[in-house]
């Protein structure tokens, strides 16, 4: 759906975006991440055909950045950071006003379909500007949905929202899931990214990771069991041969070892355990967070493509 090569943006002697490859399918909802300032902005303006690249190649639906702009324009849907919003029309006004640049056949019925949806039905004659942020965000989204768009570009949905504000503009990106809609989402809010995300990629000018957050994790770290043993003894470690253990830590009155397979394996370790006579209290497995990832990667700025 979405299809980049090698796709640069300079503005005079600072690149903003380096030589992006990116592949986003049909559907998925797609998470990119990164910074302040790393060129998510930039990004999104170049696949909306609203900058031109550089240098590089894109194609969204199927159409060529640079050459079928128009099309695009009409094939997308753009959340900028700042809404746009007209506060002094109400929201109604503001809808019908947008879909009429469009070219929605009925600007009127399509306004309240997505009012309605959104929720914003019994506010549709309030001015914007009485909103909520939150309330805002919503028909915001609802503005950039009107003409029923293949792909979605979100930029920041939930940025100076408080959590309940960020908590209906989340929910609302879930019901927007569909098989037919593309929904690339640029955040720096890990956990939104992992509670929404098919895919993400970690980004800095340049692409540093891309791929399902539990694979990218599994990837730098591994899969690590936390085996928790009250009393545990000095030197137990050194009595466990297994040879599908790669490794074994000692962290305080646990051992955690690095495994390929713990569905597997963990039922053969606690076996092995019992029968030095380690007293086993619980076993889990340790989870790392997306945020981990993301400091880990960006500190160490290599890729991982």
């Amino acid at each position: 759906m979405i299809k980049t090569d090698g796709l640069t943006r300079r503005f005079g002697d600072i690149t903003a975006v380096s030589d992006l490859h990116l592949d986003v399918e049909k559907g998925e909802v797609f998470g990119f991440l990164g910074p302040n300032g790393a060129g998510k902005t930039t990004t999104i303006r170049m696949l909306a055909a609203l900058i031109a690249p550089t240098s590089g190649k894109a194609t969204l639906a199927g159409l060529q950045v640079g050459e079928e702009n128009r099309m695009i324009r009409q094939t997308v849907g753009v959340l900028t950071e700042t809404p746009g919003l007209y506060k002094r029309l109400s929201a109604m006004d503001n809808l019908v006003f947008f879909a009429k640049l469009y070219g929605v056949a009925n600007p009127q019925a399509r306004a309240e379909e997505y009012l309605r949806l959104f929720d914003l039905w019994d506010r549709r004659d309030h001015l914007a500007g009485s909103f909520s942020k939150g309330m805002r965000q919503k028909l915001a989204i609802a503005r950039a949905m009107l003409h029923e768009p293949q792909i979605l570009f979100l930029d920041e949905p939930t940025a100076a929202l408080d959590p309940e504000a960020a908590k209906v503009v989340r929910d609302l990106i879930e019901t927007l899931r569909t098989k037919e809609r593309t929904i690339f989402l640029s955040t720096h809010n890990l956990d939104e990214a992992e509670r929404l995300c098919d895919r993400v990629a970690l980004f800095k000018t340049k692409l540093i990771a891309v791929g399902k957050p539990q694979e990218l994790k599994e990837r730098l770290y591994g899969r690590k069991t936390v085996v928790h043993i009250p009393n545990l003894r000095p030197g137990l470690e050194g009595s466990i041969d297994l040879p599908f253990v790669k490794q074994i830590e000692r962290v305080d009155n646990a051992l955690v070892f690095s495994l390929s397979d713990p569905e597997r394996e963990n039922p053969i370790i606690v076996k092995c355990l019992v029968e030095l006579g380690a007293e086993v209290q619980y076993v889990n497995e340790l989870r790392v967070s997306l945020e981990d990832l993301y400091l880990d990667l960006m500190e160490g700025d290599h890729a991982q493509n």
